[in-house]
């Protein structure tokens, strides 16, 4: 077994011990330091950590990087981590797709421990080395460009063509063919007009009401999903916060925040997207604006991701702390009473699927608050993983394996016999949905605020 530092009989190093109860952090990516795209370096780090995994086991259950892991280790010839071959590594690597949860609910050696094991970010490292080393197939660089293909698939008259072809089974299969996207997995409707040119209206103007941590007026990050595939939500967004007499606008522009890119290991490109985006941005916020977004992987990468990789940016810290969950804004405002509460239409039984990238903002159920409010609601939670994951849930190698990870959340809403099904994650919800046959539906918790409100 790989080296690690001592523990008592309790599990407990010396250095925690000694230094008391502290809270749980996380050090910068470092992917600027020259140690960092190592190869060697790299696999002695991967050894270290699956050496620590493999002895603790805790995170079984979360994805499937870790049973394959386990796997690897339980049928080499020493059934421990060195009988595993480098060049099996990858195996696990590819498994993960960065929810963060294994650092953020399970593990018990995250820094200030001296073990310091950062799961995700080791993943994000090895992901980033194969990248600049081999490059990625064509096909995941075209899925990743988020933006360019929404700009392309949501032309008028292209737009007709593209979902008349998502659904047709012959097409799906040549699309399985050249861009591995499975023909059985759900892939995204595209709209014409955009959620932006749907709300260029939005001058910003009116009376901001300052409250707790918001300044009482918002720029809208459309994101590239709900842009071209989900326009209706950031219509939702718009009108739940116009009902709670909050000024807004669009943000002026914007490109994809970079998420898709970070999972397929491409940092320069998140580097370029994070040049574009945060210089208009942070001017926003000069001008007085806090930011959101309704995808829960948009708001987690300028809250979490970008700060991790640019942790000396005075522009990048200001934008993630004026970044905010639209039901994290809007409980803020309703603590200080300004919420509307002029709800009039009940939601009865709502099943709640909570997003992986927003549980690991650590702001709560904040969904879940704002929509027990509606009198005659009863909200049910489900803190499991959808699996879907922007790509690894249409992806022909990875669908059946998401459909797998999905199973649970499907019986839980199934046994809810909810009113609404609902998910943060337009594409979490339309893929666990997608699992139940649309009976039911998914809807975004904006749209179901909407709906109470009668608006």
């Amino acid at each position: 077994m790989a080296e690690q530092p001592p523990v008592d009989s309790s599990g407990t190093s010396p250095g925690a011990r000694e230094g008391g109860v502290q809270a749980p952090t996380r050090h910068p990516l470092g992917w600027t330091e020259p140690g960092f795209w190592e190869q060697a370096q790299l696999d002695a780090e991967l050894e270290r950590v699956f050496d620590a995994c493999h002895g603790c086991r805790r995170c079984v259950s979360l994805c499937h990087a870790f049973p394959t892991l386990f796997d690897l280790i339980d049928n080499s010839a020493t059934m421990e981590v060195d009988g595993v071959a480098a060049s099996d590594y990858p195996r696990v690597t590819e498994h993960c797709y960065l929810c963060d949860l294994c650092y953020q609910t399970k593990c018990p050696y995250i820094p200030p421990h001296p073990w310091a094991i950062d799961f995700p970010h080791l993943m994000l490292r090895a992901k980033a080395v194969a990248f600049r080393r081999d490059g990625a197939p064509l096909s995941a660089k075209i899925l990743s460009s988020t933006t360019a293909v929404g700009k392309l698939a949501s032309i008028p008259v292209v737009v007709q063509a593209v979902n008349a072809a998502n659904r047709n089974p012959v097409a799906r299969k040549l699309l399985e063919k050249t861009l591995g996207v499975d023909a059985d997995a759900r892939v995204p409707e595209y709209h014409s007009p955009s959620a932006r040119k749907r709300l260029r209206d939005l001058d910003g103007n009116g009376t901001a009401t300052p409250a707790g941590r918001t300044r009482g007026k918002l720029a809208l990050f459309a994101t590239c999903y709900c842009n071209h595939s989900a326009p209706g939500v950031v219509e939702d967004l718009a009108a739940v916060m116009q009902h709670n007499a909050i000024p807004l606008k669009l943000v002026p522009r914007e490109v994809c925040c970079g998420m898709p890119k970070l999972e397929l290991g491409d940092l320069d490109s998140v580097a370029s997207y994070k040049q574009q985006n945060i210089p208009v941005l942070a001017a926003l916020v000069r001008d007085g604006f806090d930011l959101t977004a309704a995808v829960p992987s948009c708001v987690l990468m300028f809250k979490q991701e970008l700060p991790l990789m640019f942790p000396d940016d005075a522009d990048v810290a200001l934008v993630k702390a004026h970044f905010f969950d639209p039901f994290e804004y809007l409980m803020e405002r309703h603590r200080y009473g300004l919420l509307a509460s002029d709800f009039k239409q009940p939601l009865g039984k709502v099943a709640w699927q909570v997003p992986c990238h927003q549980r690991v903002q650590n702001i709560g159920p904040k969904t879940r608050d704002i929509l027990q409010l509606i009198p005659d609601t009863e909200v049910v939670t489900i803190e499991r993983c959808s699996g879907h994951d922007g790509t690894y849930g249409v992806k022909q190698k990875t669908y059946a394996i998401s459909r797998k990870i999905a199973r649970p959340v499907e019986k839980r809403v199934e046994q809810a016999q909810p009113d609404h099904f609902t998910s943060d994650c337009p594409m979490a919800g339309g893929h666990i949905a997608h699992g139940l046959h649309d009976k039911p539906g998914a809807e975004h918790p904006l749209s179901l605020l909407r709906k109470a409100y009668g608006i």
